[in-house]
């Protein structure tokens, strides 16, 4: 029994600050094994709670931030418990504040994308498939992960968004309330044009178009007396925004047609000068 309790009383010291007994240790040992039983099925419970009206493919994702926090966890109950049996960690933390710091900083955007992530997954804002407009570029997403949103643009380019742009930018999601979507192309004719012949051909170019839509018909608005042109707005519908490029194209190309065929002018920037001689 003296021999146990010798072994037992038995010091490691590692410093001044620190040192560990057999009991210490063994106790260390089975004081974090229970704690890190009972974390493991409070962490399972709060993930279960937290995915459960998720997809199932989002909800996967999860495991991996999981595994991640549980470490960190795991980390600070070692800590905690060499604290609770009387070991100054102080120590420890002031040999390895600047690893930490610098650690932390390098980091620093790597766990602004994860937290947003997790965001994105939780409160469904972005869905795969929903054409997304951010920092002035659009893609059809295809993926959605913890760190990364990947899209593809409309010229078939992978475009990989770090998460916490949806932090810093403004989010425009073009499908979230569907598919279809209000298109609209502006021009000027010349002032001496007939408004209500512009407004006919203009009208004619969008409902000719097999990729607009009858219903909401088209409408051409009025929209100012410019410098050099009377400007109108041609508004129509169509079901695939991400398409939508190849639609006002080509109804760019029928007002061309119509406008020169009706002797319509566009006008080009015009300005007076005049000379003063002294």
């Amino acid at each position: 029994m003296h021999s146990i309790n010798s072994f037992l009383d038995y010091t490691f010291s590692f410093s001044n600050d620190i040192e560990l007994s057999v009991k210490k240790i063994i106790t260390i040992i089975v004081l974090i094994f229970v704690v890190i039983l009972i974390t493991n099925a409070v962490l399972k419970l709060v993930l279960k709670l937290i995915s459960r009206n998720l997809p199932k493919e989002d909800g996967l994702k999860f495991n991996t931030v999981f595994s991640y926090f549980k470490w960190f966890i795991y980390v600070v109950i070692f800590l905690i418990t060499l604290s609770s049996i009387g070991v100054n960690i102080t120590a420890v933390f002031a040999a390895s504040t600047a690893l930490l710091i610098g650690v932390g900083l390098a980091l620093q955007t790597f766990f602004q994308d994860i937290i947003c992530g997790i965001f994105i997954l939780i409160d469904q804002s972005v869905h795969v498939g929903d054409i997304i407009e951010i920092d002035s570029r659009v893609g059809r997403v295809e993926d959605i992960k913890l760190r990364t949103t990947r899209a593809v643009t409309i010229d078939n380019k992978v475009l990989v968004i770090p998460n916490h742009l949806y932090l810093t930018n403004s989010l425009y999601n073009w499908t979230q309330n569907g598919a279809l979507t209000r298109e609209y192309i502006d021009l000027g004719v010349a002032y001496d044009s007939d408004v209500q012949l512009v407004k006919r051909l203009l009208m004619q170019a969008a409902e000719t178009n097999s990729s607009v839509l009858k219903t909401p018909k088209p409408q051409v608005l009025f929209t100012d007396f410019g410098d050099n042109a009377l400007k109108f707005r041609l508004i129509f519908t169509v079901n695939d925004s991400f398409q939508a490029i190849q639609p006002k194209s080509d109804i760019r190309f029928e007002i061309n047609t119509l406008f020169k065929k009706h002797n319509i002018k566009i006008p080009f920037p015009q300005r007076d000068v005049h000379l003063y001689n002294n």
